[in-house]
């Protein structure tokens, strides 16, 4: 085998990233794209010691997990990378890869992962979407078949994986909803009509940069943020009086500025052009206000199920004290007050920070305590003394996972029950390996938050070891 060659290949079983794999005499290729129970006609691109990279050029006979994808842009774009297997399958290859991560990341082969909990809508269940917008046209191989003539100099889409420079100018979108996608149609043919120019990636002129729409899933308040390299008073009066004729459902519109070279949606400042500059939208009980910068969980509906999973794996009283760290804006602060004594909080950002102490006093909660600070600074002795040391600890940490002083200060804590609520299941099982000689997994549930992606989240449940 070498790069290039054209190889028949029978699918075995999915692998991480959502890749699919094989072996041909125990040497792994990977096939991203395929599925298990697929025979398919592949291309070798990348050439390793241990596996290759091969790019799918045909499916000679579908394998049974297989589903007609719904978007026209799939296997183009990198929204969503399994629209072409089954939703059940989905859940089985995810349960899968946590308890692979568990037995080789985590070395605990004899964990209880229970089979993840899907969602009910499995499209239009983001409340969040970031669009880009850019001077480089991606086009797609039936654009590209069909033989007519595309303007390449702008589009308004989603960024083609692996290339910060080229976005799909897409029609349709099936993640975050009908009027979403209408929505994205409307601002591209008004910005076109102005001839207000894309951001260009690699000369670093333009005005347009991002559009952002954030969509309440109970209430129905709506979130647009345009992001552009400066602010334009005109262009964003003109672009008001626009939005609140065709596009009467938007409740606040905010012009945030990056003038910098990275392609962030977040910038250096924000004008509040009309409405109150927040949205806000419940999980459980609680009403929470949404700020353009702020971290909201993107599947709200699935956020519930996954809070009640960590809540009921908590085993909560009503003499309990909580620390919640990495607590954001507070989401799980909040739903979890109700049922314990006290809650604290503790999170990096100020701003997220004050956004918690915001969300608590609007819903009359005062049983939380927020802070801010660097997690393996803050959280030390000093600090328990302070809050005095709880009977439950829960973690949700970025996707990097624990620090290796935070880990070694929960050793030390030892809280009788501990919770860690993960995006990112490898990093989750690395760490709670480092815990083992106090703790013991009693089960873990994954939780789908982002169907059609390889994502999902992951709840532990951990117990002190009898001393």
């Amino acid at each position: 085998m070498k790069k290039g060659s054209i190889l028949t290949l029978d699918i075995e079983k999915f692998a991480d990233r959502g890749k699919s794999l094989t072996r041909l005499d125990g040497y792994v290729v990977f096939v991203p794209g395929a599925v298990p129970g697929d025979r398919v006609k592949a291309r070798v691109y990348r050439k390793r010691k241990k596996f290759a990279e091969a790019a799918l050029l045909e499916v000679i006979d579908p394998s049974p997990l297989r589903t007609d994808p719904k978007c026209a842009y799939f296997g183009t774009c990198g929204g969503c990378k399994w629209q072409q297997v089954g939703y059940q399958a989905q859940l089985d290859a995810k349960t899968q890869s946590v308890k692979e991560a568990f037995a080789h990341q985590g070395g605990l082969p004899d964990a209880v992962v229970h089979p993840a909990l899907g969602a009910d809508d499995i499209f239009y269940y983001r409340n969040k979407m970031e669009f880009s917008f850019s001077a480089g046209r991606w086009l797609t191989p039936a654009e590209i078949q069909s033989g007519d003539d595309f303007d390449t100099s702008f589009a308004l889409g989603l960024h083609v994986p692996g290339n910060f420079a080229k976005v799909l100018d897409l029609k349709e979108c099936h993640l975050q909803s009908e009027w979403s996608a209408a929505f994205v149609n409307a601002v591209r043919e008004y910005a076109l009509e102005q001839d207000w120019r894309p951001w260009h990636a690699r000369k670093h002129t333009g005005y347009l940069r991002h559009l952002v729409i954030r969509q309440a899933a109970h209430t129905e308040e709506i979130m647009v943020n345009l992001v552009t390299s400066h602010h334009d008073t005109d262009r964003m009066e003109a672009m008001a009086t626009w939005m609140k004729e065709v596009a009467p459902q938007v409740t606040t519109f905010i012009n945030t500025i990056n003038s910098g070279v990275a392609q962030t949606a977040f910038g250096e400042e924000a004008h509040l052009v009309f409405g109150s500059g927040v949205i806000h939208d419940r999980i459980g009980e609680h009403t929470f206000e949404i700020a353009s910068n702020a971290f909201f969980q993107t599947n709200t509906k699935q956020a519930e199920t996954l809070y009640k999973v960590a809540a009921d794996y908590a085993g909560f009283t009503p003499e309990d004290l909580v620390y919640d760290l990495y607590c954001g804006a507070g989401t799980i602060s909040l739903y979890v007050a109700p049922h314990v004594k006290h809650v604290v909080g503790v999170e990096l950002v100020d701003e997220a920070v004050q956004n918690a102490r915001r969300n608590a006093e609007a819903n009359g909660i005062s049983n939380v305590t927020f802070e801010t600070g660097d997690m393996m600074k803050l959280f030390n002795e000093d600090f328990i003394a302070k809050h005095g040391k709880p009977d439950v600890l829960i973690v949700d940490p970025p996707r990097a996972g624990l620090h290796p002083k935070v880990v070694r200060q929960i050793g030390e804590l030892a809280p009788e029950r501990f919770i860690y609520v993960s995006c990112n299941p490898q990093s989750q099982a690395k760490d709670l390996s480092y815990l083992m000689d106090t703790y013991e997994v009693v089960q873990v549930q994954p939780v789908d938050l982002f169907p059609h992606t390889h994502h999902i989240e992951s709840v532990a449940q951990l117990r002190l070891r009898a001393q």
